[in-house]
């Protein structure tokens, strides 16, 4: 049985470019080796990025030996769903894709809160052009 997202489907891909997801397969697939849970479908933003930052999270700078490129607004990424909170708490939450998002998210973050940051984002950009 597949994994399912926050809303009871099927858990679709989060993204490709950068391909994301603790086991780098483009999904937030939450297994038992992902101990930091990272479950919710995120659209970086700056002020995102800049408040991981601040918290010792730094999202932006490359990692090749995490297979980690950096990130830059716009991107979408499966992060852990304490760090989504804490931003969140913070005023600074980035938004959400529920469809992208494990249903394991909703152990640490309510489903009012994701849904109250959702967006949908299509997986091509230049559809918006």
């Amino acid at each position: 049985m597949s994994e399912r997202n926050v809303l009871g489907g099927d858990l679709e891909p989060c993204g490709n470019d950068p391909v994301t997801g603790f086991y780098r397969d483009g999904t937030c697939t939450v297994g038992p080796q992902d101990v930091g849970l990272h479950a919710v479908c995120a659209v970086m933003t700056e002020e995102f990025l800049t408040h991981q930052a601040s918290v010792g999270n730094d999202l932006s700078t490359p990692r090749p030996e995490w297979q980690f490129p950096g990130l830059v607004p716009g991107d979408r990424w499966c992060v852990v769903a304490v760090r989504w909170l804490q931003a969140y708490e913070d005023g600074a939450a980035a938004p959400v894709v529920l469809s992208a998002t494990s249903e394991r998210a909703l152990d640490v973050v309510p489903l009012e809160l994701l849904q109250a940051h959702s967006v949908d984002v299509p997986p091509d950009l230049s559809a918006l052009d």
